[in-house]
């Protein structure tokens, strides 16, 4: 009884819609008028589709960036703010803030800070001579970064108190042995502390993998996935293609074919997050 409601939503806000862009994903529909059934068309054109596997490229390069920043930067927070010293509560809540913050609102404060002509970043190297010109954080060479970047600060304090919970299940006997002992610093985070930890961050791994590869928001208020498709990623491109909100292409909208690219978009999503946890059982077996 207590779980109907619960039960009775997924059906109606997450069941129902995806079954509902499945049976499209078959018809040529535009939101208006009749449905045309076209087969496979759609997924022939997905196959064709150099936007598409453009975006499946800009996610790759967005996701695994975020990645090698994240999960690095996520540990070494983890283990500064385990250690007992004064403020470290406020340093955890300040680290986790971004993550109950609107991904809009954040967005909209990083573009006064990394707007080319009047931004806050540039003013600041500018003033100390770092740099001789603005430098156009949003423009082609440096949108792709500056992406991964924001992405980056908003999923640290999330994963770092993950890595918090794992590192405060370990006996602190085994660290005060390995002290005993001689062991170093880096010894004992490296052989004791990793290892340890090798359940919770596979763990943290796959929900920061899948969490990149679905990432859009703040891409979408930023960028719009530009300059020329610079930042496009898979999701947003599904986004434009069922809620055309510019000028840019895809300028109608396509329901029939937006709902069979964003199926191709979970089959993608799925297949390497499937990879994912073969590699981490088959590291499970060898150590």
């Amino acid at each position: 009884t207590y779980l109907l409601p619960s039960f009775i939503l997924t059906l109606v806000l997450g069941v129902y819609p995806i079954v509902w862009a499945m049976r499209y994903m078959f018809y040529d529909y535009s939101g208006y008028g009749e449905a045309l059934f076209t087969g496979m068309d759609n997924f022939e054109r997905v196959m064709r589709d150099l936007e598409f596997w453009d975006s499946v490229w800009n996610t790759m390069v967005y996701s695994i960036g975020k990645l090698v920043i994240t999960i690095p930067l996520s540990l070494i927070l983890a283990v500064i703010l385990n250690k007992a010293f004064l403020g470290r509560n406020l340093l955890k809540i300040i680290y986790f803030m971004p993550t109950v913050i609107s991904t809009a609102v954040i967005s909209i404060v990083f573009f006064v800070i990394f707007n080319s002509y009047n931004g806050i970043l540039n003013q600041l190297l500018m003033k100390y001579r770092v740099i001789g010109s603005p430098i156009d954080w949003l423009g082609l060479d440096y949108a792709m970064l500056t992406m991964i970047l924001i992405a980056a600060w908003g999923a640290v304090g999330n994963y770092m108190l993950l890595f918090i919970a794992g590192l405060q299940s370990i006996p602190t006997d085994i660290y005060e042995s390995a002290e005993i002992d001689g062991a170093s610093p880096v010894q004992r985070f490296w052989y004791i502390t990793v290892p340890m930890l090798g359940p919770v961050m596979q763990m943290i791994i796959m929900l920061a993998i899948i969490a990149s590869l679905k990432g859009y928001e703040s891409i979408m208020v930023l960028t719009g996935g530009g300059p020329i498709g610079k930042t496009e990623v898979m999701y947003l491109y599904v986004y434009k293609l069922l809620f055309p909100v510019s000028t840019d292409s895809p300028v109608v909208q396509q329901i029939g074919y937006g709902s069979a690219v964003g199926f191709t978009t979970a089959i993608i999503v799925g297949l390497i997050t499937a990879v994912y946890f073969y590699l981490s059982r088959r590291m499970n077996k060898i150590y």
